[in-house]
């Protein structure tokens, strides 16, 4: 042993094995033991420690995959930057109908780095609901926000159909994102069971990019590589459709969007799409013997919560150091997608939890108290 250096075997043992040390937290003093990094961190950490690369079979499925998105996407230059000024100018005159409070209560729907703002047809999602997950989004009740305004027809929708990307009268639904830097969507699937096919998207104030295939982890804020990078100019249209629409998420993130962006997304909504045929109320306030079958279709018990709709963000978020607000969309995969476009291991996947006390810009997602939840993404 003395040759050795050690006059105790523990003491080999144990530096032959230093991960054991605080194994057992609190067991012999050692350190407390680090969490576990994620599969896809390690992963790449060890990628970048062992210079190894990706197998031939994996680029190859990369690829394919990729190829698949692609076949979803169509992109055209459409608008002039004299066009853009003019659309951008009315996009501006929304804000501020919306800081006045000359809109429906859910026409707008506000948190820190991203307003939307929904015309023709609203839908509930995420934390508005009780029940949460894929194909529990519900159409509000007609009339609950405002028509589709006049100009949104006149210089956008009408360019559109001209150059046949949509078919005259294909829009019911105009919804504006407006992105503050920093500001991002996490990754999800338009609802499969609320819009039809295609989504069309037309970008406004700066150039951004959209990414399809990532997986979103919070605390920090990461997001993985994408399976397709698509940058996205401003004045261009975006088409999505097929496997790019539905079998695959897509998303913002944080890091693309360095200038402020707004997005209008011109969709319509599936004549059997299912409703809510009651006002927004909150399960606290229902009447005695309240009848849940009010609502339509699979609505039982679908009650909306607390909108914050009116809420103002806080005009200091968009400063503070990698403080983000992730938009309460979440992967919106529909169960009613029809059995024969469904993949197998769409079921399988991981899920992760997110928790909503990562932020403080955070703080109106979750007012209601409930714990935090798992959510279904896809693995690439």
């Amino acid at each position: 042993m003395a040759g050795s250096g050690y006059t105790d075997l523990r003491e080999k043992l144990k530096s032959m094995m230093p991960y054991r040390d605080g194994h057992k937290g609190g067991g012999g003093g050692g350190l407390p033991r680090e969490p576990p990094e994620p599969p896809y961190e390690r992963k790449r950490r060890h990628q970048e420690d062992s210079g190894s690369e990706p197998s031939d079979y994996e680029e190859q499925k990369e690829e394919e995959e990729a190829r698949k998105v692609k076949s979803g996407i169509r992109q055209l230059r459409l608008f002039s930057a004299e066009e853009c000024a003019k659309i951008e100018a009315r996009i501006e005159d929304v804000v501020s109908r919306a800081e006045k409070g000359l809109y429906k209560e859910h026409t707008v729907d506000r948190a820190p780095l991203r307003n939307k703002y929904f015309f023709g047809e609203g839908y509930t999602y995420g934390s508005q609901l009780q029940r949460r997950g894929p194909g529990q989004e519900r159409l509000y009740p007609r009339g609950e926000v405002d028509a589709i305004p006049e100009w949104v027809h006149d210089l956008v929708i009408r360019k559109l159909v001209e150059h046949r990307v949509i078919p005259e009268g294909f829009v019911n639904s105009a919804v504006i994102n407006d992105y503050q830097p920093g500001g991002c969507i996490v990754s999800h699937v338009d609802p499969i069971h609320i819009f039809e096919r295609p989504i069309v998207s037309v970008s406004f104030f700066s150039d951004s990019a959209l990414c399809f295939g990532c997986k979103f982890q919070f605390k920090p804020i990461r997001v993985s590589e994408p399976v397709l990078f698509l940058p996205v100019k401003r004045g261009s249209v975006t088409v999505l459709s097929g496997y790019a629409a539905d079998e695959i998420t897509h998303c913002i993130r944080p890091q693309d969007i360095k200038e402020r962006r707004a997005v209008i997304i011109l969709r319509k909504t599936r004549l059997d799409a299912p409703r809510l045929e009651t006002k927004s109320l909150s399960s606290s306030v229902l009447p005695p013997g309240y009848n849940s079958d009010r609502l339509s279709g699979n609505n039982r018990d679908q009650i909306l919560k607390p909108k914050r709709s009116h809420r103002k963000a806080d005009p200091d978020a968009a400063h503070r150091p990698r403080i983000l607000e992730m938009d309460k969309e979440e992967n919106r995969r529909s169960v009613l997608l029809p059995k024969h476009r469904r993949r197998s291991n769409f079921s399988s996947e991981n899920y992760w939890r997110r928790s909503y006390e990562y932020t403080e810009d955070c703080e109106d997602e979750e007012e209601d108290g409930s714990p935090a939840r798992k959510v279904k993404m896809r693995r690439h």
